[in-house]
């Protein structure tokens, strides 16, 4: 085997694997989009129930007094040190 028909060989390899692996990102960008527009199609339907904001509210409401309580007493504890 002389070094061009190697060379010839290789060249073909090489254009064979590139070939593949275009052809592999190709069939994923396609699905992958395929997938993107199937899912938004499921997002855009309307939730049953509407959600309980209320008791949210109330317990970020609470959790922010008890900060704000904990921030002032360490405050006044290093003011007297």
């Amino acid at each position: 085997m002389t070094i061009m028909e190697m060379l010839s060989q290789s060249g073909i390899l090489a254009l064979l694997g590139m070939g593949m692996v275009f052809s592999f990102l190709l069939i994923m960008v396609i699905s992958i989009s395929l997938l993107g527009k199937f899912f938004q199609t499921q997002k855009t339907e309307e939730p049953s129930e509407a959600p309980i904001v209320s008791s949210v509210t109330e317990k970020s409401a609470a959790v922010t007094a008890a900060i704000s309580a904990a921030v002032t007493q360490y405050q006044q504890k290093e003011e007297g040190v």
